[in-house]
């Protein structure tokens, strides 16, 4: 015959069980979409977690991608006037990251006999955006980003579209951070890279992912 255990024992063994429970509610991640989180200052790009992200149409066939990392520069940020915004930033297209050694080759291989590259070239300038205005929709986690960028040694402008993604403080370094998703395409014959149009596409999409760090 099972010992029925008193009222009481299970009261207690009820309450000595919920600190535990607690205890084990999973972690919360220290960003989030909260505009009240954003003090304003200057921010710097955080290299590590700031990419874009390029895509072109390969033959019709498929979509192809790669990478710039490393990204380097400067935020500056208001959140009582977001559209006095500025951003002025760094891409080192050297970098160039793909899925195939043998097209990353290609996108930074000197011309053939001294005569202009297929893409980038051997040793390519940073690419760099400025921005030149901001307008900001009304209920401010919106923006169209308007800069130069200035990419093979030809400056155009350009406007993105950007969503703010989240703000809190990094648990690491402890320094407040904010982050941005960004979207464009730009005509890459715009700025004298036209190898393969239109077997390549000469349309590229670029979507930007960038963290800054308050400074």
């Amino acid at each position: 015959m099972r010992r029925r255990l008193p009222l009481a024992a299970l009261l207690l063994s009820a309450t000595l069980a919920v600190p535990l429970v607690i205890a084990q509610a999973p972690p919360q991640v220290p960003g989030a979409p909260d505009k009240a989180r954003v003090a304003a200052g200057s921010y710097a790009a955080d290299p590590g977690h700031t990419m874009v992200v390029w895509e072109v149409d390969h033959f019709g066939f498929s979509k192809y991608s790669g990478i710039f990392g490393d990204v380097t520069g400067r935020l500056v940020i208001d959140p009582t006037n977001p559209a006095a915004s500025k951003v002025d930033v760094a891409i080192p297209v050297a970098k160039v990251t793909t899925a195939s050694s043998g097209l990353t080759d290609h996108l930074l291989r000197p011309g053939k006999d001294g005569g202009k590259p297929d893409f980038f070239g051997a040793a390519p300038a940073d690419a760099k955006f400025v921005s030149t205005r901001v307008l900001v929709d009304k209920d401010g986690d919106e923006a169209k980003v308007t800069g130069n960028l200035t990419l093979n040694g030809v400056t155009k402008s350009v406007t993105l579209d950007v969503e703010f993604h989240g703000a809190g403080t990094n648990p690491f370094n402890k320094k407040a951070t904010v982050g941005f998703d960004a979207e464009t395409t730009i005509r890459r014959s715009d700025f004298g890279i036209s190898y393969g149009i239109p077997m390549v596409s000469d349309e590229v999409e670029l979507t930007i992912h960038a963290a800054f760090e308050k400074e």
